[in-house]
């Protein structure tokens, strides 16, 4: 799928997108968003933002550079923020896996629910870590493919992919974590939960080594 396909299929995806996950943030990401994201002090890259689900949750001293590559999703996060007094939140349009930030030019990078739809994971890994500094955290939140059944991890990698063409670009079968591990974060902490029957997502801290 190209860019060009991307942005023209994600208008009715974003259009939706807040309704969709509302039952997994409430029952979720009101503890899992303070997890992940207390003590990010300093400069802060969220790549993938959104409709802007994190904002709230951001420190107050955290000096925040949200990217997200959708203009449709863009927008309603310019929406939301407007709405919000978050003067430390800069909204940018860019991919994942092209940046426009120098190198180790911030102290923490955040992810939520992003890596299963990135084009490249494996560049977009390595983007995150050129721009953090060293000893840098990325911390994220993805859902992963079910290695631990047989039935529901082949069941993923079956619907993937009439999935990818209605979650806008969604790959439920990736095994994020490990992707993680391969681009050189060193993980120092991460739990799981079962969001949905044979679904599992992952959250936690790695650093940049």
């Amino acid at each position: 799928m190209t860019e060009q396909q991307q942005e023209k299929g994600h208008r009715w995806f974003a259009a939706v997108w807040d309704r969709l996950s509302a039952t997994n943030e409430r029952r979720f990401g009101k503890k899992i968003r303070p997890r992940i994201m207390e003590e990010m002090a300093g400069r802060v890259l969220e790549v993938g933002a959104g409709t802007g689900a994190s904002f709230s949750y951001y420190p107050d001293d955290a000096q925040v550079v949200a990217t997200e590559p959708d203009p449709h999703m863009l927008k309603r996060a310019e929406k939301r923020l407007a709405e919000m007094n978050r003067p430390n939140i800069e909204l940018r349009q860019a991919s994942a896996e092209s940046l426009p930030f120098d190198d180790v030019s911030f102290d923490h990078v955040l992810s939520t629910l992003v890596f299963c739809s990135v084009r490249d994971q494996a560049k977009a890994l390595a983007e995150a870590r050129r721009v953090l500094k060293p000893g840098g955290t990325f911390r994220f939140w993805e859902h992963i493919r079910n290695d631990e059944s047989r039935f529901w991890g082949t069941l993923q990698d079956v619907i993937t992919p009439v999935w990818r063409w209605f979650g806008a670009g969604c790959h439920p079968n990736r095994r994020t974590q490990q992707a993680i591990e391969d681009a050189g974060f060193h993980i120092e902490w991460v739990e799981r939960i079962q969001a949905a029957p044979g679904t599992p997502e992952v959250y936690g801290l790695a650093r940049r080594v």
